[in-house]
Protein backbone atom coordinates (compact mmCIF):
# COMPACT_ATOMS: atom_id res chain seq x y z
CA UNK A 1 0.00 0.00 0.00
CA UNK A 2 2.84 2.41 0.80
CA UNK A 3 4.50 1.72 -2.54
CA UNK A 4 1.22 2.26 -4.38
CA UNK A 5 0.63 5.49 -2.49
CA UNK A 6 4.15 6.68 -3.29
CA UNK A 7 3.70 5.84 -6.97
CA UNK A 8 0.37 7.71 -7.12
CA UNK A 9 1.99 10.70 -5.41
CA UNK A 10 4.84 10.78 -7.90
CA UNK A 11 2.47 10.51 -10.86
CA UNK A 12 0.26 13.32 -9.54
CA UNK A 13 3.32 15.46 -8.86
CA UNK A 14 4.61 14.85 -12.38
CA UNK A 15 1.32 15.78 -14.08
CA UNK A 16 0.78 18.76 -11.80
CA UNK A 17 4.21 19.99 -12.77
CA UNK A 18 3.36 19.52 -16.44
CA UNK A 19 0.27 21.66 -15.95
CA UNK A 20 2.07 24.33 -13.99
CA UNK A 21 4.87 24.69 -16.55
CA UNK A 22 4.02 26.60 -19.72
CA UNK A 23 6.77 26.43 -22.34
CA UNK A 24 9.52 25.84 -19.78
CA UNK A 25 8.55 28.94 -17.72
CA UNK A 26 7.32 28.61 -14.13
CA UNK A 27 3.96 30.12 -13.23
CA UNK A 28 4.77 32.36 -10.31
CA UNK A 29 2.36 34.18 -8.02
CA UNK A 30 1.25 37.70 -8.71
CA UNK A 31 3.65 39.35 -6.27
CA UNK A 32 6.62 37.47 -7.87
CA UNK A 33 5.50 38.10 -11.46
CA UNK A 34 6.36 41.79 -11.27
CA UNK A 35 9.85 40.95 -10.09
CA UNK A 36 10.33 38.51 -12.98
CA UNK A 37 9.11 41.09 -15.51
CA UNK A 38 11.29 43.82 -14.02
CA UNK A 39 14.36 41.59 -14.10
CA UNK A 40 13.88 40.63 -17.74
CA UNK A 41 15.13 43.32 -20.23
CA UNK A 42 13.32 41.69 -23.15
CA UNK A 43 9.81 41.79 -21.63
CA UNK A 44 7.79 45.02 -21.73
CA UNK A 45 5.82 46.18 -18.67
CA UNK A 46 2.31 44.68 -18.14
CA UNK A 47 0.48 47.90 -18.99
CA UNK A 48 1.69 47.67 -22.59
CA UNK A 49 -0.27 44.44 -23.17
CA UNK A 50 -3.75 45.42 -24.34
CA UNK A 51 -6.49 43.53 -26.15
CA UNK A 52 -8.01 44.34 -29.50
CA UNK A 53 -10.65 46.59 -27.90
CA UNK A 54 -7.97 48.81 -26.38
CA UNK A 55 -8.62 47.87 -22.77
CA UNK A 56 -6.19 46.15 -20.47
CA UNK A 57 -6.42 42.40 -20.19
CA UNK A 58 -4.61 40.89 -17.19
CA UNK A 59 -4.88 37.32 -18.44
CA UNK A 60 -3.39 38.29 -21.82
CA UNK A 61 -0.51 40.15 -20.19
CA UNK A 62 0.17 37.23 -17.85
CA UNK A 63 0.13 34.78 -20.76
CA UNK A 64 2.47 36.85 -22.94
CA UNK A 65 4.71 37.52 -19.96
CA UNK A 66 4.92 33.81 -19.31
CA UNK A 67 5.89 33.20 -22.92
CA UNK A 68 8.57 35.89 -22.95
CA UNK A 69 10.02 35.19 -19.51
CA UNK A 70 13.46 33.55 -19.68
CA UNK A 71 14.16 30.10 -18.32
CA UNK A 72 15.20 30.36 -14.74
CA UNK A 73 17.80 27.55 -14.96
CA UNK A 74 19.51 28.64 -18.25
CA UNK A 75 22.31 31.21 -18.23
CA UNK A 76 22.65 33.79 -21.05
CA UNK A 77 25.72 32.03 -22.36
CA UNK A 78 23.82 28.74 -22.50
CA UNK A 79 20.95 30.43 -24.33
CA UNK A 80 23.45 31.52 -26.96
CA UNK A 81 25.46 28.32 -27.17
CA UNK A 82 22.70 25.70 -27.12
CA UNK A 83 19.10 25.09 -28.02
CA UNK A 84 16.19 25.26 -25.58
CA UNK A 85 16.01 22.74 -22.75
CA UNK A 86 13.74 19.87 -23.77
CA UNK A 87 11.30 18.13 -21.46
CA UNK A 88 11.69 14.55 -20.30
CA UNK A 89 9.35 12.64 -22.61
CA UNK A 90 10.94 9.24 -21.85
CA UNK A 91 11.93 8.84 -25.52
CA UNK A 92 14.28 11.59 -26.71
CA UNK A 93 16.13 12.31 -29.94
CA UNK A 94 19.33 14.29 -29.47
CA UNK A 95 20.39 16.38 -32.52
CA UNK A 96 23.81 16.07 -34.07
CA UNK A 97 26.66 18.17 -32.57
CA UNK A 98 24.79 18.56 -29.26
CA UNK A 99 25.27 16.95 -25.87
CA UNK A 100 22.51 16.86 -23.24
CA UNK A 101 23.54 16.76 -19.59
CA UNK A 102 21.12 14.62 -17.54
CA UNK A 103 20.70 14.87 -13.77
CA UNK A 104 19.07 12.15 -11.72
CA UNK A 105 17.53 13.36 -8.52
CA UNK A 106 19.63 16.54 -8.65
CA UNK A 107 23.00 14.89 -9.34
CA UNK A 108 24.88 14.49 -12.58
CA UNK A 109 24.01 11.16 -14.17
CA UNK A 110 25.20 10.93 -17.80
CA UNK A 111 25.57 12.63 -21.18
CA UNK A 112 23.05 11.93 -23.92
CA UNK A 113 24.79 11.34 -27.24
CA UNK A 114 23.20 12.28 -30.60
CA UNK A 115 20.46 9.84 -31.60
CA UNK A 116 17.82 7.86 -29.69
CA UNK A 117 17.90 7.99 -25.88
CA UNK A 118 15.61 6.90 -23.03
CA UNK A 119 15.06 8.59 -19.67
CA UNK A 120 13.12 7.76 -16.53
CA UNK A 121 10.28 10.20 -15.87
CA UNK A 122 10.33 12.35 -12.74
CA UNK A 123 13.79 11.07 -11.66
CA UNK A 124 15.78 12.22 -14.71
CA UNK A 125 15.91 15.80 -15.88
CA UNK A 126 17.84 17.48 -18.70
CA UNK A 127 19.84 20.15 -16.94
CA UNK A 128 22.12 21.55 -19.68
CA UNK A 129 22.26 21.44 -23.45
CA UNK A 130 25.78 22.01 -24.75
CA UNK A 131 26.61 22.73 -28.38
CA UNK A 132 29.72 20.97 -29.72
CA UNK A 133 30.13 23.36 -32.66
CA UNK A 134 32.87 25.95 -32.92
CA UNK A 135 31.81 29.29 -31.47
CA UNK A 136 33.37 32.64 -32.34
CA UNK A 137 33.64 35.09 -29.45
CA UNK A 138 34.32 38.76 -30.13
CA UNK A 139 36.68 39.99 -27.46
CA UNK A 140 36.20 43.73 -26.84
CA UNK A 141 38.95 46.26 -27.40
CA UNK A 142 41.47 46.90 -24.69
CA UNK A 143 43.52 50.01 -24.00
CA UNK A 144 47.18 49.33 -23.39
CA UNK A 145 50.06 50.55 -25.49
CA UNK A 146 47.79 49.94 -28.44
CA UNK A 147 44.15 49.13 -29.10
CA UNK A 148 43.66 45.56 -30.24
CA UNK A 149 40.53 43.85 -31.63
CA UNK A 150 40.56 40.08 -31.33
CA UNK A 151 38.53 37.03 -32.24
CA UNK A 152 38.42 33.94 -30.09
CA UNK A 153 37.31 30.58 -31.54
CA UNK A 154 36.36 28.02 -28.88
CA UNK A 155 34.76 24.59 -28.76
CA UNK A 156 33.40 22.47 -25.90
CA UNK A 157 35.64 19.46 -25.26
CA UNK A 158 34.18 18.17 -21.97
CA UNK A 159 30.45 18.65 -21.41
CA UNK A 160 30.29 17.97 -17.64
CA UNK A 161 33.17 20.34 -16.92
CA UNK A 162 31.69 22.97 -19.24
CA UNK A 163 28.33 22.64 -17.47
CA UNK A 164 29.47 22.49 -13.85
CA UNK A 165 32.99 23.94 -13.98
CA UNK A 166 32.07 27.53 -14.84
CA UNK A 167 28.87 29.54 -14.66
CA UNK A 168 29.26 31.58 -17.85
CA UNK A 169 31.77 29.99 -20.27
CA UNK A 170 31.71 32.84 -22.77
CA UNK A 171 32.38 35.50 -20.15
CA UNK A 172 35.11 33.39 -18.56
CA UNK A 173 36.87 32.78 -21.87
CA UNK A 174 36.60 36.47 -22.78
CA UNK A 175 38.12 37.59 -19.50
CA UNK A 176 40.84 34.97 -19.77
CA UNK A 177 41.65 36.05 -23.34
CA UNK A 178 41.94 39.69 -22.30
CA UNK A 179 44.18 38.88 -19.34
CA UNK A 180 46.38 36.59 -21.41
CA UNK A 181 46.67 39.16 -24.18
CA UNK A 182 47.77 41.87 -21.75
CA UNK A 183 50.40 39.59 -20.24
CA UNK A 184 51.73 38.53 -23.65
CA UNK A 185 51.82 42.10 -24.97
CA UNK A 186 53.83 43.14 -21.94
CA UNK A 187 56.62 40.80 -23.08
CA UNK A 188 56.98 42.36 -26.54
CA UNK A 189 57.75 45.75 -27.97
CA UNK A 190 55.41 47.45 -30.41
CA UNK A 191 57.58 46.59 -33.40
CA UNK A 192 57.65 42.92 -32.44
CA UNK A 193 53.87 42.93 -32.02
CA UNK A 194 53.51 43.91 -35.68
CA UNK A 195 56.20 41.50 -36.89
CA UNK A 196 55.43 38.49 -34.68
CA UNK A 197 51.64 38.45 -34.76
CA UNK A 198 51.47 34.73 -35.56
CA UNK A 199 53.70 33.75 -32.64
CA UNK A 200 51.69 36.06 -30.37
CA UNK A 201 48.44 34.32 -31.42
CA UNK A 202 49.89 30.87 -30.79
CA UNK A 203 51.20 31.88 -27.34
CA UNK A 204 47.80 33.27 -26.36
CA UNK A 205 46.04 30.08 -27.54
CA UNK A 206 48.46 27.96 -25.50
CA UNK A 207 47.92 30.06 -22.37
CA UNK A 208 44.12 30.01 -22.76
CA UNK A 209 44.06 26.22 -23.19
CA UNK A 210 46.16 25.74 -20.07
CA UNK A 211 43.77 27.85 -17.98
CA UNK A 212 40.48 26.62 -19.52
CA UNK A 213 41.32 22.91 -19.31
CA UNK A 214 39.36 22.60 -16.07
CA UNK A 215 36.32 24.19 -17.72
CA UNK A 216 36.07 21.64 -20.52
CA UNK A 217 36.61 24.35 -23.16
CA UNK A 218 39.38 24.35 -25.72
CA UNK A 219 40.50 27.37 -27.73
CA UNK A 220 41.26 26.51 -31.36
CA UNK A 221 42.37 29.84 -32.80
CA UNK A 222 42.97 33.35 -31.63
CA UNK A 223 43.27 36.03 -34.30
CA UNK A 224 44.32 39.67 -33.95
CA UNK A 225 42.26 41.46 -36.59
CA UNK A 226 43.60 44.98 -36.22
CA UNK A 227 45.96 47.04 -34.10
CA UNK A 228 45.34 50.74 -33.49
CA UNK A 229 48.05 52.95 -32.04
CA UNK A 230 47.84 56.54 -30.74
CA UNK A 231 48.54 59.33 -33.27
CA UNK A 232 51.90 60.25 -31.74
CA UNK A 233 53.05 56.66 -31.78
CA UNK A 234 51.86 56.36 -35.38
CA UNK A 235 53.85 59.48 -36.36
CA UNK A 236 56.99 58.17 -34.67
CA UNK A 237 56.53 54.82 -36.40
CA UNK A 238 56.13 56.58 -39.74
CA UNK A 239 59.33 58.55 -39.13
CA UNK A 240 61.12 55.35 -38.21
CA UNK A 241 59.90 53.68 -41.39
CA UNK A 242 61.07 56.64 -43.49
CA UNK A 243 64.48 56.59 -41.77
CA UNK A 244 64.78 52.87 -42.45
CA UNK A 245 63.91 53.43 -46.10
CA UNK A 246 66.49 56.23 -46.43
CA UNK A 247 69.10 54.05 -44.77
CA UNK A 248 68.27 51.21 -47.12
CA UNK A 249 68.47 53.52 -50.13
CA UNK A 250 71.88 54.87 -49.02
CA UNK A 251 73.21 51.37 -48.48
CA UNK A 252 71.93 50.26 -51.87
CA UNK A 253 73.49 53.31 -53.55
CA UNK A 254 76.88 52.67 -51.90
CA UNK A 255 76.71 49.03 -52.88
CA UNK A 256 75.95 50.07 -56.45
CA UNK A 257 78.97 52.43 -56.51
CA UNK A 258 81.19 49.69 -55.12
CA UNK A 259 79.96 47.19 -57.68
CA UNK A 260 80.57 49.71 -60.47
CA UNK A 261 84.16 50.37 -59.30
CA UNK A 262 84.79 46.64 -59.04
CA UNK A 263 83.44 46.11 -62.53
CA UNK A 264 85.67 48.89 -63.95
CA UNK A 265 88.76 47.45 -62.23
CA UNK A 266 87.92 43.98 -63.46
CA UNK A 267 87.54 45.35 -66.98
CA UNK A 268 90.93 47.07 -66.86
CA UNK A 269 92.53 43.93 -65.49
CA UNK A 270 91.07 41.80 -68.24
CA UNK A 271 92.16 44.37 -70.85
CA UNK A 272 95.77 44.35 -69.59
CA UNK A 273 95.80 40.57 -69.48
CA UNK A 274 94.50 40.38 -73.02
CA UNK A 275 97.04 43.00 -74.20
CA UNK A 276 99.96 41.13 -72.61
CA UNK A 277 98.74 37.88 -74.09
CA UNK A 278 98.54 39.57 -77.51
CA UNK A 279 102.07 40.96 -77.19
CA UNK A 280 103.34 37.56 -76.10
CA UNK A 281 101.69 35.89 -79.06
CA UNK A 282 103.15 38.57 -81.36
CA UNK A 283 106.69 37.98 -80.06
CA UNK A 284 106.29 34.24 -80.33
CA UNK A 285 105.05 34.55 -83.87
CA UNK A 286 107.89 36.95 -84.78
CA UNK A 287 110.51 34.61 -83.28
CA UNK A 288 108.98 31.71 -85.12
CA UNK A 289 109.10 33.74 -88.33
CA UNK A 290 112.75 34.68 -87.78
CA UNK A 291 113.60 31.04 -87.13
CA UNK A 292 111.82 30.00 -90.27
CA UNK A 293 113.69 32.70 -92.21
CA UNK A 294 117.06 31.55 -90.86
CA UNK A 295 116.23 27.97 -91.71
CA UNK A 296 115.15 28.98 -95.18
CA UNK A 297 118.39 30.93 -95.72
CA UNK A 298 120.47 28.00 -94.47
CA UNK A 299 118.63 25.60 -96.73
CA UNK A 300 119.10 27.94 -99.70
CA UNK A 301 122.79 28.34 -98.90
CA UNK A 302 123.27 24.59 -98.58
CA UNK A 303 121.55 24.05 -101.89
CA UNK A 304 123.77 26.68 -103.54
CA UNK A 305 126.89 25.09 -102.13
CA UNK A 306 125.71 21.71 -103.31
CA UNK A 307 125.08 23.01 -106.82
CA UNK A 308 128.51 24.70 -106.94
CA UNK A 309 130.24 21.59 -105.68
CA UNK A 310 128.52 19.57 -108.35
CA UNK A 311 129.56 22.12 -110.94
CA UNK A 312 133.14 22.13 -109.71
CA UNK A 313 133.30 18.36 -109.92
CA UNK A 314 132.73 18.55 -113.64
CA UNK A 315 135.52 18.88 -116.21
CA UNK A 316 137.18 22.33 -116.25
CA UNK A 317 135.18 23.24 -113.13
CA UNK A 318 138.23 24.59 -111.34
CA UNK A 319 139.05 26.89 -114.20
CA UNK A 320 135.51 28.25 -114.23
CA UNK A 321 135.61 28.83 -110.47
CA UNK A 322 138.98 30.60 -110.73
CA UNK A 323 137.61 32.82 -113.44
CA UNK A 324 134.55 33.63 -111.37
CA UNK A 325 136.64 34.50 -108.31
CA UNK A 326 138.88 36.73 -110.34
CA UNK A 327 135.92 38.55 -111.83
CA UNK A 328 134.40 39.16 -108.38
CA UNK A 329 137.76 40.34 -107.05
CA UNK A 330 138.14 42.86 -109.83
CA UNK A 331 134.47 44.01 -109.57
CA UNK A 332 134.83 44.63 -105.85
CA UNK A 333 137.75 47.00 -106.41
CA UNK A 334 135.88 48.73 -109.19
CA UNK A 335 132.89 49.38 -106.92
CA UNK A 336 135.11 50.81 -104.23
CA UNK A 337 136.62 53.16 -106.73
CA UNK A 338 133.22 54.38 -107.96
CA UNK A 339 131.31 54.90 -104.68
CA UNK A 340 133.99 56.49 -102.44
CA UNK A 341 136.87 58.95 -102.64
CA UNK A 342 139.04 56.51 -100.66
CA UNK A 343 140.35 53.64 -102.73
CA UNK A 344 142.24 50.64 -101.38
CA UNK A 345 144.72 49.51 -103.99
CA UNK A 346 147.12 46.66 -103.91
CA UNK A 347 150.77 47.29 -104.37
CA UNK A 348 150.79 45.99 -107.93
CA UNK A 349 147.86 47.94 -109.37
CA UNK A 350 149.60 48.27 -112.67
CA UNK A 351 150.10 44.54 -113.05
CA UNK A 352 146.62 43.14 -113.90
CA UNK A 353 147.96 39.72 -114.64
CA UNK A 354 149.62 39.65 -111.23
CA UNK A 355 146.31 40.43 -109.52
CA UNK A 356 144.55 37.62 -111.37
CA UNK A 357 147.40 35.28 -110.49
CA UNK A 358 147.09 36.24 -106.83
CA UNK A 359 143.34 35.53 -106.83
CA UNK A 360 143.89 32.17 -108.51
CA UNK A 361 146.58 31.32 -105.95
CA UNK A 362 144.19 32.05 -103.06
CA UNK A 363 141.52 29.90 -104.64
CA UNK A 364 143.86 26.99 -105.26
CA UNK A 365 145.13 27.13 -101.69
CA UNK A 366 141.58 26.98 -100.30
CA UNK A 367 140.73 24.14 -102.63
CA UNK A 368 143.69 22.10 -101.37
CA UNK A 369 142.94 22.65 -97.67
CA UNK A 370 139.25 21.71 -97.80
CA UNK A 371 137.20 20.20 -100.58
CA UNK A 372 134.38 22.49 -101.62
CA UNK A 373 135.97 25.46 -99.89
CA UNK A 374 136.26 27.25 -103.16
CA UNK A 375 132.54 26.95 -103.71
CA UNK A 376 131.87 28.25 -100.22
CA UNK A 377 134.25 31.13 -100.74
CA UNK A 378 132.47 31.99 -103.93
CA UNK A 379 129.09 31.90 -102.23
CA UNK A 380 130.42 34.00 -99.33
CA UNK A 381 131.85 36.53 -101.70
CA UNK A 382 128.49 36.76 -103.43
CA UNK A 383 126.73 37.19 -100.10
CA UNK A 384 129.30 39.77 -98.98
CA UNK A 385 128.76 41.94 -102.00
CA UNK A 386 125.85 43.87 -100.44
CA UNK A 387 127.88 44.40 -97.26
CA UNK A 388 130.81 45.74 -99.23
CA UNK A 389 128.47 48.02 -101.08
CA UNK A 390 127.11 49.38 -97.80
CA UNK A 391 130.63 49.89 -96.42
CA UNK A 392 131.67 51.69 -99.57
CA UNK A 393 128.61 53.93 -99.33
CA UNK A 394 129.59 54.84 -95.78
Amino acid sequence: MRLLFLFQFLVRFYFCRKLLIFENAWLVPGHCLAAVIASSPDVPPPERFVNSAGCSDRSLSVQQTQRAAPRLWVTPAQQRWASSLPMNTVVLFVPQQEAWVVERMGRFHRILEPGLNFLIPVLDRIRYVQSLKEIVIDVPEQSAVSLVILNDLTVVSNCPQASYGVEDPEYAVTQLAQTTMRSELGKLTLDKVFRERESLNSNIVHSINQASDDWGIRCLRYEIKDIHVPPRVKESMQMQVEAERKKRATVLESEGTREAAINVAEGRKQAQILASEGEKAERINKAAGDAQAVLAKAEAKSKAIRVLSEALSLQNGDSAASLSVAEQYVSAFSKLAKESNTVLLPTNTGDISGMVTQAMTIYSTLAKTKPGAAAEAAVEEKSDEPANQSMSSQ
